[in-house]
C-alpha cells in the first residue's frame, strides 16, 4: 500500500511539474504569436496618418488562457481521458460501446424535435412577443438554415466522399432564383421553393459532369472555382442581378394566402393579434424546421436505398466501387444534384427571410463554415452535424450578446470579430480529442440480425 501510494504520488508530482513547464512554454509561445496581432492595434486618424496603440489587457488574457489551458490539459484533462479510455476498454469491447444506449440517447431525436417545436412558444412566454424576435430569428432560424445547408453538403462530402468547396454557389442559385422569379413573375413562395431546388439541382448536374474524373484536391479546386464563378457572375451581370447593389423588396412568404403586413386582410388582423414582425419570424421558424426535417428524412431514406450504399462505396474506394459494377457517373451526379437541391431550398428560404440578397452573402467563407460544420459534427452523422451547427453558429450569435466584455477589453472591443479564432480553436480541439467529429460512431445501412452502432476506431479500420 505504501509503495503504491509513493508511486502514485511521484507520478502525480511528475505530471504536475511537466504541466507547469508546458504551461509556461505555451504562455511564451502565445506571447510571441499574439504580441503584434493582438497586443497592437493600428488605426487611421483624421489626417490619414497611421497611428497605433497597445492593448496589454487583451494580450495578457490570451497569454493566460493559453498557459492555464495547457497546464489543465496536461495535469487534469489528459490523465482523465486516459483513465476513462483504459476503464472503458477493460470493461466493454470497442464495438459494443454503443450497443445498449441510454434512454436519452435512444430517444434523443424525438426529444430534440419536441424541444424545437416548443421553442417559440416558450420564448414568447418568457420574453413577450416583441422580445422573442431576436431569439427566434438569430438563435433559431439562423442556426436551422446552417443545419439544412450542412445536411445538404453532408450528402456530397459525408456520404459520397466528394470534397465540395463551392457549395455556397447552389445556395446563391436558390436565393437569386426566388428573388428574380418572385419580383418579375409574381410567383408565390410555395411555388418557388421547389422550383429553386430544381434549378439548383440542375446546376449541381452541370458542375458534376466536368469533375467526373477528378478526386481529392483536384475536385476541391474545381468546385472552389465554380463557387467563385457564380459569385462573379452575380456581381457583373448587372442587368439581371443588379450587381453589388443586390435585389431588394423581395416578396415575403405567405400563410395560406395571408400576408404578414398591417393590411385588414393581413395575418395579424385576421386572427385579432397586435401587429408585430415577430409573427412572421415564428412562422419562418416552423417553415425552416419542416425543411430540415424533410432534409433529414430524405437523407436517411436515401442512405438505406441502393443509391445511398453506392455513395458510401464510392466514398470508401472508387476503384473497388467501379469493379463491383456500380455506375460511378450516375452515383456522383445524383450526389451533386440532391445536395445542390437542398442548398437551393435553403437559398430560397434565405431570400424570403431577408427580403434582400446580394453577392456579399455568398462568399467562399460561407462554404468554409458549412464544410467545417460537417467535418466537426462527423461526416455522415446528421445528429453530430446539427450539434456542430448549434455550437458554431449559436456561439457566433452569442458573441454579439457579450457586451460585458467591453468592460474588460475596452469600449472598442467587438467580440464577434473573433469568431474565426474560435472556429479554428474548436476545430483544433475536436481534431485532437474527437478526430471523427462530435459523433464518432455511426449505424451501418446494412446489418445482420441485430442493429449495432460502429465505433469510430472500427470505422477507421474498415470494419464499418
Amino acid at each position: 500500500m505504501t509503495t503504491s501510494a509513493n508511486v502514485n504520488g511521484a507520478a502525480s508530482s511528475g505530471t504536475t511539474a511537466r504541466a507547469l513547464k508546458e504551461g509556461l512554454y505555451a504562455g511564451i509561445i502565445a506571447l510571441g504569436l499574439f504580441c503584434l496581432y493582438i497586443g497592437i492595434k493600428t488605426d487611421q486618424n483624421m489626417a490619414n496618418e497611421l497611428v497605433w496603440y497597445t492593448r496589454p489587457g487583451l494580450l495578457a488574457s490570451f497569454v493566460v488562457i493559453a498557459a492555464v489551458g495547457r497546464f489543465a490539459m496536461v495535469a487534469f484533462i489528459a490523465p482523465w481521458f486516459a483513465a476513462r479510455r483504459e476503464k472503458k476498454s477493460a470493461s466493454v469491447p470497442v464495438h459494443e460501446i454503443d450497443a445498449q444506449p441510454s434512454f436519452f440517447k435512444a430517444h434523443f431525436l424525438k426529444i430534440a424535435l419536441v424541444a424545437l417545436i416548443l421553442y417559440p412558444p416558450v420564448i414568447v412566454a418568457l420574453t413577450g412577443v416583441q422580445g422573442s424576435l431576436k431569439y427566434v430569428d438569430n438563435f433559431g432560424i439562423q442556426i436551422l438554415i446552417y443545419v439544412m445547408l450542412a445536411w445538404g453538403l453532408n450528402i456530397v462530402v459525408g456520404l459520397a466522399g466528394l470534397l465540395d468547396l463551392g457549395y455556397v454557389a447552389f445556395y446563391a442559385v436558390g436565393a437569386y432564383s426566388y428573388a428574380l422569379l418572385a419580383q418579375n413573375f409574381g410567383l408565390s413562395f410555395w411555388i418557388l421553393l421547389p422550383l429553386a431546388g430544381i434549378l439548383a439541382a440542375f446546376w449541381g448536374i452541370i458542375l458534376g459532369f466536368p469533375v467526373l474524373r477528378l478526386r481529392g484536391d483536384y475536385l476541391a479546386i474545381v468546385t472552389l472555382a465554380f463557387g467563385e464563378i457564380i459569385r462573379l457572375v452575380l456581381i457583373n451581370w448587372q442587368d439581371v442581378t443588379r450587381g453589388t447593389f443586390g435585389i431588394s423588396s423581395i416578396p415575403k412568404a405567405t400563410f395560406f394566402g395571408l400576408e404578414f403586413n398591417a393590411s385588414p386582410d393581413g395575418f395579424a388582423k385576421t386572427f385579432g393579434l397586435p401587429m408585430s414582425s415577430a409573427y412572421y419570424k415564428i412562422y419562418l421558424f416552423y417553415v425552416i424546421l419542416a425543411l430540415c426535417c424533410l432534409t433529414a428524412y430524405v437523407t436517411i431514406k436515401l442512405r438505406r436505398m441502393p443509391i445511398g450504399r453506392a455513395w458510401e462505396a464510392l466514398r470508401e474506394d472508387e476503384i473497388a466501387c467501379r469493379s463491383l459494377g456500380i455506375n460511378t457517373v450516375t452515383t456522383k451526379l445524383t450526389a451533386f444534384a440532391i445536395g445542390a437541391m437542398f442548398g437551393g431550398f435553403a437559398g430560397s428560404f434565405f431570400a424570403a427571410r431577408q427580403g434582400f440578397v446580394s453577392p456579399e452573402s455568398f462568399v467562399f467563407l460561407e462554404s468554409a463554415v458549412i464544410l467545417a460544420i460537417v467535418v466537426l459534427g462527423g461526416m455522415g452523422s446528421l445528429t453530430g452535424i446539427a450539434v456542430a451547427a448549434i455550437v458554431m453558429i449559436g456561439g457566433t450569435e452569442a458573441l454579439r450578446e457579450m457586451e460585458f466584455l467591453k468592460v474588460i477589453f475596452g469600449p472598442d472591443f467587438t467580440p464577434e470579430l473573433y469568431r474565426m479564432i474560435l472556429f479554428g480553436l474548436a476545430m483544433v480541439v475536436v481534431m485532437l480529442f474527437k478526430p471523427r467529429g462530435f459523433v464518432g460512431s455511426r449505424e451501418p445501412t446494412a446489418f445482420l440480425k441485430e442493429r449495432k452502432a460502429v465505433s469510430g476506431s472500427f470505422t477507421k479500420e474498415g470494419h464499418g
